[in-house]
């Protein structure tokens, strides 16, 4: 398989996350990717989107974005799924995924917004995307003893990945401030061995 990322990416390092839970890392090649860049042409061959991530198949199919790579390489190894067939705890998974989805969206329109020439630049746009960020901790904190109780799942590693991203690209965003129970969790998280090979770089 071949995935085609940006190493800084928080939804490509949720990929690349899953693929070290499920022991799949070893068999998929790692194409570094600038949408903008020489690699850019096969992306887009690959994802008319132009978007990373992108996976392409053994036989030459293309998936995209996380929340579809994730779950197919989650069909792929004979371990625990971190997708939940059904029920509540497939909902709930889901539910926790697109929390963190939403916290990565966030977090990334706020980076390109402080990107932006600064007579371009919105304040108001970038307290919205703050706020967002700030108000999906708040969430997590009153949901952490589920959370913490729950087994591995697709919600942990995009919340784990979101919340790496906000400190990677933006650590005045204090996002902790009051979320004790949160923080101590993502501090226990960041610590395996998949977050530490991913960590985001540049």
């Amino acid at each position: 398989m071949k995935l085609f990322y940006a190493q800084a990416s928080p939804f490509a390092r949720k990929v690349l996350v899953t693929a070290h839970e499920t022991g799949l890392a070893p068999r998929i090649e790692l194409v570094a990717t600038a949408t903008s860049g020489p690699t850019a042409p096969e992306l887009v061959a690959h994802n008319p989107l132009g978007k990373v991530p992108t996976l392409v198949t053994d036989e030459g199919e293309s998936f995209y974005d996380s929340p579809v790579i994730c779950e197919y390489l989650d069909t792929l190894h004979g371990g625990t799924r971190l997708f939940p067939g059904e029920g509540r705890a497939r909902w709930q998974a889901l539910r926790w995924q697109a929390l963190g989805d939403g916290i990565m969206d966030a977090a990334v329109s706020l980076r390109y917004e402080q990107l932006r020439p600064e007579g371009e630049k919105s304040p108001a746009w970038q307290e919205r995307q703050k706020g967002k960020i700030l108000a999906s901790a708040r969430a997590l904190e009153g949901e952490m003893a589920e959370l913490a109780a729950t087994p591995l799942g697709i919600g942990h590693i995009a919340i784990a990945c979101a919340l790496g991203y906000v400190d990677f690209r933006m650590p005045e965003i204090d996002w902790r401030q009051g979320n004790a129970g949160l923080a101590d969790w993502i501090a226990s998280f960041a610590a395996r061995p998949s977050m530490a090979a991913t960590a985001p770089r540049g």
